[in-house]
């Protein structure tokens, strides 16, 4: 496992071709420059973009959504078998079971971008208040997209936790920017890292990218987690293209059942142009299945505008999908922020 990719210095000369952020062996997933999804889709380009930008199809949303949940205080810990889910927003979970807190993606930033006056801005508070948290023990950033890596909150969350951080490849470059390096643990699709005598995370592989500017293109990886547990397996995704459902049956042969995934099921619209980096409702319910999840959280809506479908739409093709496939409400429940689920076993 590699535990201290270096940042690598740039001539302007190649700076589109090399990569600043990680240097290894060429794999199936690296060709010795940039990160790739093997037999999947490259991310769109600039042409792509600008496409969806001026269609003119985005749904408008309210500029506040307030959830029932709204800043709930944690329990300190949840030991054993208990399995708890908390939602605090978008992307960003608390997961605790076994005596161990995990944070997911933690994002407390108003706005989801490189600068805190333009993008996407929050329609919700976080529903953990930073100071609420419950002391965390570790981290898990699944990739570097400012809806799931926010430095300022990693630099806080290393001051006043002093957490282990894990991370695919690359990522370290950016995130040791904010935090002490030796706290941070890096990882290849396969490789493994302990969180706790009796916790273990498994990085796997996802369809998707990163970048946080326009030179950095993919030279960060992305992964889902597989966390290994005394009460059972939860798999978690940050972002992901449904991808044929190859990774779903790829995790279910290598890790499964889960007793719980934690899925996203927004910001899929426009489908010609979200299809590749991330699944729709119905694409999530599928994974469901696929991995053999006995229950599914779901996330990545309603708290950032990044796509065309209304704050709601989820909600709406989330049900649509569960009666389509036979699957309860009770099962694959979409949680708003604050919200907690003590997974049954």
């Amino acid at each position: 496992m590699d535990q201290q990719s270096p940042l690598k210095p740039l001539r302007a000369s190649d700076r589109e071709s090399a990569n600043r952020y990680y240097s290894g062996p060429v794999t199936d997933h690296f060709d010795g420059t940039v990160f790739f999804n093997p037999g999947g889709t490259p991310p769109p380009g600039f042409l792509q973009v600008l496409r969806w930008r001026f269609a003119g199809g985005k749904t408008s949303w309210p500029k506040t959504y307030a959830s029932p949940h709204d800043d709930h205080h944690p329990e300190e810990r949840v030991e054993g078998t208990g399995l708890r889910i908390t939602m605090i927003g978008h992307a960003s979970i608390l997961l605790q079971t076994a005596g161990l807190n995990m944070l997911f993606d933690p994002v407390f930033a108003e706005r989801a971008s490189p600068v805190q006056w333009f993008g996407p801005k929050r329609r919700n508070p976080p529903g953990v208040r930073f100071e609420k948290l419950p002391k965390i023990d570790a981290v898990l950033i699944s990739h570097n997209h400012y809806d799931h890596l926010d430095l300022a909150a990693l630099q806080r969350l290393a001051r006043e936790h002093d957490p282990i951080f894990v991370t695919p490849l690359g990522n370290d470059a950016i995130i040791g920017t904010a935090v002490d390096r030796e706290r941070i643990v890096t990882g290849d699709w396969g490789d493994t890292a302990s969180l706790s005598p009796d916790v273990t995370a498994h990085f796997e592989p996802i369809h998707h990218w990163s970048a946080r500017g326009g030179t950095d293109r993919r030279m960060a990886l992305w992964a889902g987690f597989v966390i290994e547990t005394p009460g059972g397996k939860v798999y978690h995704v940050g972002d992901t293209g449904f991808h044929d459902g190859i990774n779903y049956r790829a995790a279910a042969e290598k890790h499964g059942p889960f007793r719980l995934a934690i899925l996203p099921i927004g910001a899929y619209e426009p489908r010609w142009f979200m299809t590749p980096q991330h699944q729709s409702p119905d694409e999530a319910v599928r994974g469901h299945t696929l991995c053999g999840a006995a229950y599914t959280a779901g996330h990545h809506w309603g708290t950032f505008n990044l796509t065309d479908e209304g704050i709601e739409d989820p909600l709406t093709a989330l049900d649509e999908a569960l009666a389509k496939h036979g699957v309860a409400p009770d099962v694959f429940r979409p949680l708003k922020p604050g919200e907690t689920w003590d997974v049954p076993l």
